[in-house]
């Protein structure tokens, strides 16, 4: 977070753990993300400013489970796994916490470290939303929603187009909080349309060894 920001500020001074809290609390704001969900992901979720957003939103017995290969602060009623969920350890922590087809909302504000090489950029970020979104659709219920930061680029309307042939609905949102320069926006897909079966769109690499990083403080 930059102190000359004004959604910086506002994050701090209402206790946000990220400025992209504010992000996902316009998203909410406008799409209802949270709306009769009992259990919700997020992943690559340090330093948790997402995973507050949730917690506040949800009723005391629903679940927020969080996830990133970096330490997380505790949060209350957040649990938190350390890992990359593509590895298989942790993918099966990750899958014995949440049972099966019993996800509401799988989030990922998960970005990689980007080097300034556009090619190199967007097949990173790329193998990220595809990993998360294979997550996704394992484990989300057949009226589950899934929501991804995707940076505009040559790989993106690729992407969007494979979120439409999964899912039945897809939107794209740029929040405020988002800065205009910045060439991240956010896909939001409801109703996986593979409901009676996972698909595995997850790669064999851990996403550590692509210079991986949580962009949630942005």
């Amino acid at each position: 977070m930059r102190e000359d920001d004004a959604f910086f500020h506002e994050a701090r001074r209402r206790g946000l753990r990220s400025r992209a809290a504010l992000k996902l609390e316009a998203i909410n704001a406008r799409d209802r993300l949270f709306r009769n969900a009992r259990v919700v992901v997020d992943l690559g979720a340090a330093p948790g400013g997402w995973s507050q957003v949730a917690r506040s939103a949800l009723p005391s017995d629903a679940r927020v489970v969080a996830l990133d290969i970096l330490e997380m602060e505790p949060l209350p009623g957040v649990e938190f796994i350390r890992g990359d969920f593509r590895q298989a350890d942790v993918l099966e922590r990750l899958e014995a916490s949440v049972t099966r087809r019993a996800v509401d909302l799988v989030m990922s504000d998960m970005a990689p470290n980007l080097s300034g090489m556009k090619v190199n950029d967007q097949a990173r970020w790329r193998e990220l939303a595809d990993s998360a979104a294979g997550f996704a659709l394992g484990t989300l219920e057949h009226d589950g929603a899934f929501l991804v930061k995707l940076f505009q680029g040559e790989e993106t309307e690729s992407y969007l187009r494979v979120l439409r042939e999964r899912f039945a609905s897809v939107v794209v949102r740029k929040p405020a909080a988002s800065r205009k320069q910045s060439s991240e926006i956010y896909a939001l897909a409801r109703g996986p349309r593979n409901a009676g079966g996972a698909v595995d769109n997850r790669a064999s690499l851990p996403y550590s060894t692509l210079g991986a990083t949580n962009a949630a403080t942005e």
